[in-house]
């Protein structure tokens, strides 16, 4: 059967990719297979609405199992900022590295204790028939003052995970995978997967 990765990103249809290979009945596609289509805007309030939103339209357009996902970077001490706008922190056309400078302009006078946040991720499974399954999960960390490494993408390389000395964009691609918020919330998956058919 055939599930579709509901992203253009080259990083996180990669990082699906990896997750997926061990359903070898599963043949993976993504939105680059489908030019002609177009995810909705993003119009909910919290990342559970904005990944079924996306799932449920590209399934229902495209006439597949989709794979779905919204997540983001929540500093308490910034009301939960940036949140469900991480992608587009600085502007609708913002780079990572512009959503990074906000950010760390933004947080520039915090103190150790003010600088804990967490990445969430919400996953979402919808069929040509609705939502099949969802999951969310969340990865715990600090945001540092200055930016460190040259992997991962968004904000990577501010985000260290509690328990962890590197930051995501320092860790080993195959380490990140393994402990992030994006594979927490997959696992939560694994048996909606495996009778897929």
């Amino acid at each position: 059967m055939e599930i579709v990765i509901a992203s253009h990103s080259v990083h996180k249809i990669k990082e699906f990719r990896d997750m997926l290979k061990a359903f070898k009945h599963i043949d993976v596609l993504s939105l680059l297979d489908f030019p002609h289509y177009s995810l909705p805007k993003e119009t909910g309030t919290t990342f559970e609405e904005n990944a079924t939103q996306k799932a449920v339209d590209a399934s229902i357009v495209l006439n597949r199992y989709v794979l779905a996902d919204d997540s983001g970077l929540v500093v308490p001490e910034l009301e939960s900022q940036p949140g469900i706008y991480s992608s587009r922190y600085a502007g609708l056309e913002a780079t990572d590295a512009e959503n990074r400078q906000k950010l760390l302009h933004n947080m520039k006078d915090f103190s150790d204790d003010r600088r804990n946040c967490y990445f969430e991720c919400c996953l979402a499974i919808a069929s040509p028939n609705g939502l099949e399954k969802m999951s969310s999960a969340t990865c715990q960390g600090v945001i540092l003052k200055e930016e460190r490494g040259r992997n991962g993408f968004g904000y990577d390389s501010l985000f260290v995970k509690l328990d962890y000395e590197k930051t995501f964009a320092e860790l080993e691609e195959s380490v990140k995978n393994r402990i992030s918020h994006r594979r927490k919330a997959f696992e939560k998956l694994i048996p909606t997967f495996e009778t897929l058919v």
